[in-house]
């Protein structure tokens, strides 16, 4: 594949993954009104993520949203990972319900700097762990900010860890994936 084709290759997949990343934040949102096995008029909608434990629906999207906010900044570079966390944080003000936009907004902001923190510097080196570590910061930074304004009480934390970490692991295979395929056609982290 020539240089060019590499660059362009690149950047459709960063596309593909930023406008996927934008796309989670509404669908988290929607989902924690809409989509559970069980949800009352005052709070969340509730879906069952280990036995025994619930987690508000929305954290399934929030789990895929930091692996996608890593591939993205690996596709498109930093000035793009951080332009997607606070894109990601409007949206997230302009989507949650009127009773979340501050948790909302704020869980996001900081656990996706977070995630930041902490696949910016692996990444080049061990992309499988950059991400799973990144991923396990940000999620548990999101879920304590995002549990404690939205509702002031971390009730639903172990739910909220399992339910993203759950989206977490089943993309990891998908990025081992990723990493063997962009080492075979030459492609290097943006």
């Amino acid at each position: 594949m020539t240089t060019n084709g590499i660059d362009r290759q690149k950047n459709i997949e960063g596309a593909v993954f930023l406008i996927l990343f934008c796309l989670t934040i509404p669908a988290a949102n929607w989902m924690i009104g809409n989509v559970g096995t069980v949800c009352s008029a005052n709070g969340p909608c509730l879906l069952p993520v280990a036995p025994g434990l619930m987690a508000p629906s929305g954290v399934l999207m929030i789990g895929a949203a930091l692996v996608l906010r890593d591939l993205v900044q690996r596709r498109l570079g930093v000035e793009f990972g951080i332009g997607a966390i606070v894109a990601g944080a409007a949206i997230s003000a302009a989507v949650a319900p009127a009773s979340l936009v501050i948790a909302s907004a704020a869980a996001f902001l900081i656990s996706e700097f977070s995630d930041f923190a902490v696949y910016t510097p692996l990444a080049r080196r061990r992309l499988v762990l950059a991400v799973a570590a990144s991923s396990l910061a940000g999620l548990v930074v999101d879920s304590i900010v995002f549990l404690w304004l939205a509702f002031g009480s971390l009730d639903f934390l172990l739910g909220q860890i399992v339910g993203k970490l759950w989206m977490v692991l089943l993309a990891i295979p998908f990025v081992a994936y990723l990493r063997r395929r962009d080492e075979r056609l030459g492609l290097k982290p943006a």
